[in-house]
């Protein structure tokens, strides 16, 4: 029976190229600091370095494969995720793989599917098409392999015309039959309430060290329906801000939940540790 850790970031991308360089030292650091790791994929190069590298540690590393909205167009590139010069290919607007992605849920490390969801950030009607065909063919995998799904929803700031946890929410009510997490949750109290009623958790990321945007619907959240994470290499928290964030940091994540919420910072820690383990069956 393995241990039980005290923290766990149950969405970080240290299967990114950002970490080319320290990827074992990065991973020593989180585990030598008592915190357990989800790495999750964003198309199927990130998803496989996901899965591979869940049998490079004995314990304590695990990974979620998908394909992210934005990689469903040949668009989007961001070099700390995908590389600088001659990797551009990986940006190519991938169509979701079903038989890809079985082969590797084979792994019993693999504890979910995504990052999938809609992303309005750079919004036009063909991409949402692609993204909507995309998250439906996701969830139908998740159904497929009973796995809970890690959502990405962004909207955009310039247009709130069309709400993406709205939609999102829409379309798993007509397929899913499986719940999961909103991972990075930067809604409001309506979609906090929305998404909480459907039975899906709610995860926070460092952003909420450096702004009380979020601390109501932190307040509100019942603990055990709250997660941790990183989302490294980005938004790093206080005091690591500006820097390259690690999964190691998110003890800065519980420290913050803790302080909003008035409770024990041990008693949160434990609690988000056994609401990941019982959301993706670890």
């Amino acid at each position: 029976m393995p241990k039980e850790p005290k923290y766990i970031d149950i969405h970080s991308h240290v299967n990114f190229i950002a970490f080319d360089a320290d990827r074992d030292e990065v991973m020593k650091r989180t585990l030598d600091n008592d915190t357990w790791v989800i790495n999750v994929g964003t198309q199927i190069d990130t998803s496989r370095k996901a899965v591979e590298m869940t049998s490079q540690y004995k314990e304590g590393v695990y990974a979620i494969i998908g394909l992210h909205p934005i990689h469903t167009g040949a668009s989007y590139h961001d070099i700390k995720e995908l590389g600088e010069g001659g990797k551009e290919f990986t940006s190519r607007g991938e169509v979701f793989n079903k038989d890809a992605y079985r082969e590797l849920l084979k792994n019993p490390k693999v504890l979910g599917i995504g990052e999938c969801g809609l992303d309005y950030y750079r919004m036009d009607e063909a991409s949402i098409a692609k993204q909507r065909e995309a998250l439906i063919a996701q969830i139908e995998i998740a159904n497929e392999f009973n796995k809970p799904i890690m959502l990405h929803i962004r909207n955009n700031p310039k247009d709130n015309s069309r709400n993406a946890y709205f939609d999102a929410l829409e379309l798993l009510k007509q397929h899913a039959k499986v719940k999961g997490d909103v991972h990075f949750f930067a809604g409001g109290m309506p979609e906090a309430k929305a998404f909480l009623d459907f039975g899906f958790t709610l995860s926070f990321t460092g952003v909420i060290t450096f702004t009380t945007d979020y601390d109501e619907v932190i307040k509100s959240t019942p603990l055990d329906m709250i997660m941790t994470e990183t989302d490294c290499p980005y938004v790093a928290p206080i005091p690591h801000r500006g820097k390259r964030n690690e999964p190691a940091y998110v003890r800065e994540v519980v420290k913050k939940i803790a302080l909003v919420k008035g409770l024990p910072e041990d008693e949160v820690a434990r609690a988000i540790v056994a609401n990941a383990k019982r959301v993706f069956g670890i």
